[in-house]
């Protein structure tokens, strides 16, 4: 009986009876978690088979009586707790059915009752258990067959024969063959989950690095932006009206594009597997981020080497991001007020190159830190490489290259150089 103690009246302790857990599939679980129903069904047999077994083939052996009956009850009852307790269940069906052949009733369907319970060691993973018990049974047959026949019941009995021996180890052969056979298969079946839920949980983590890269590169930028003309727009508002007004403007113009951009990567959230409501920005996009620049004070040249052509989602959309965070870091980090981007168009590869002539401000400017790593990432992500650090003579200066897939190139002017 388990009892369960919660304050009662007065103070005094309230006893609430419930099947004791040792019965129970699990702490605090129900009864019914126990292996009843293919329990009950073995013990049937068991006893049936027996009854039979003791009146076909008597063999000088003891007819059944309640003590026998009692053995092969309990032989098939510790095998209720073979899913919580398996190695005391293969222990205690092997001992009992050993106690059932030593008092020489017939044989019969016992051995059953122990195939069960150390088929059930073997797929929990107690092997040496369920074989030591197996290995109890035989060898105590051996002995009782064999040797201790002179002493125990019934009287007059003979020794049996080697044949007999030879049935019983090719029984306990195919026994364990078979629990080693679903060993295995059920080892192979969690290796395969395991790996199924390692592969969902990379997935999840590729897909949340690449939520993060997209929204820090487009809040970046746009706060940046917004960033500079706040500060322009403060400055003049007293003595330069409109010109504060139009700082106001593109403040209202970058955080909508802001929000647009942000909508759709969190949309992708709440509907995954659907296809984004508008598409990926790309490299076609790069007059809005030198409009963009504009609006801050910074002069952007662009110039164009090769001629464009189609080029895989994936590729353009971390090119613009890779020149938009560059361009972003001009503008936080640089006394430079002009930029100068090249885009050279290869049959299998994008070169970008963006420059400024510095110095650096020095000064903190906000922002994560992150973009330098942002951007080795999207390029590490499709094969390419990038290389960032200061310019001989001053300044700074951003080199990626991006490979493109074998079928998208298309006409173009094959210069080599660097861009």
């Amino acid at each position: 009986m388990d009892e369960r103690r919660a304050p009662g009246i007065g103070g005094l302790p309230r006893v609430r009876v419930g099947p004791p857990r040792w019965l129970t599939g699990a702490p605090g679980g129900p009864a019914a978690r126990l292996p009843w129903v293919s329990t009950v069904l073995l013990g049937a047999v068991v006893l049936a088979g027996s009854a039979v077994a003791a009146r076909v083939r008597p063999e000088g052996r003891l007819p059944l009586d309640p003590v026998a009956r009692l053995l092969l009850l309990l032989a098939v009852a510790v095998l209720l707790l073979r899913h919580r307790y398996p190695v005391a269940a293969a222990y205690g069906s092997a001992v009992a059915a050993t106690a059932y052949l030593a008092a020489g009733y017939p044989y019969g369907p016992v051995f059953l009752a122990v195939a069960v319970g150390c088929f059930g060691a073997v797929v929990a993973g107690h092997r040496r258990a369920a074989w030591a018990a197996v290995g109890l049974v035989w060898l105590g047959h051996v002995l009782v067959a064999h040797w201790l026949y002179r002493w125990l019941p019934p009287a007059g009995d003979r020794a049996a024969g080697w044949g007999q021996e030879l049935g019983i180890t090719a029984w306990v052969l195919a026994l364990a063959a078979a629990a080693e056979f679903v060993r295995v298969r059920r080892e192979q079946g969690a290796d395969r989950r395991a790996e199924r839920q390692a592969a969902e949980r990379r997935r999840a983590d590729e897909e949340r690095l690449r939520m993060a890269r997209e929204l820090h590169d487009v809040l970046a930028h746009s706060i940046s932006v917004i960033n500079v003309q706040s500060n322009v727009g403060l400055a003049l508002l007293d003595s330069d009206p409109e010109q504060a007004r139009a700082a106001l403007t593109a403040i209202k113009a970058a955080s909508k594009e802001a929000l647009g951009e942000v909508r759709q990567v969190l949309d992708t959230l709440r509907t995954p597997g659907d296809a984004p409501t508008a598409p990926a920005p790309g490299l076609d996009r790069l007059p809005e981020l030198v409009e963009q620049a504009a609006s801050t004070g910074l002069t952007v040249t662009v110039e164009t080497d090769g001629v464009r052509r189609s080029v895989p989602p994936g590729a353009d959309l971390a090119a613009f991001r890779i020149v938009q965070e560059a361009l972003t870091n001009v503008v936080r980090h640089s006394g430079s007020r002009t930029a100068r981007v090249r885009v050279g168009y290869r049959p299998d590869r994008i070169r970008l190159g963006i420059d400024d002539e510095g110095p650096a401000t020095g000064t903190d400017a906000g922002g994560s830190g992150n973009g330098l790593a942002g951007m080795r990432e999207r390029a590490a992500g499709l094969g390419g490489t990038i290389e960032a650090g200061p310019r001989t003579g001053g300044g700074f200066r951003v080199r990626a290259e991006l490979p493109l897939p074998t079928g998208t190139s298309g006409p173009a002017a094959h210069q080599e150089e660097d861009p």
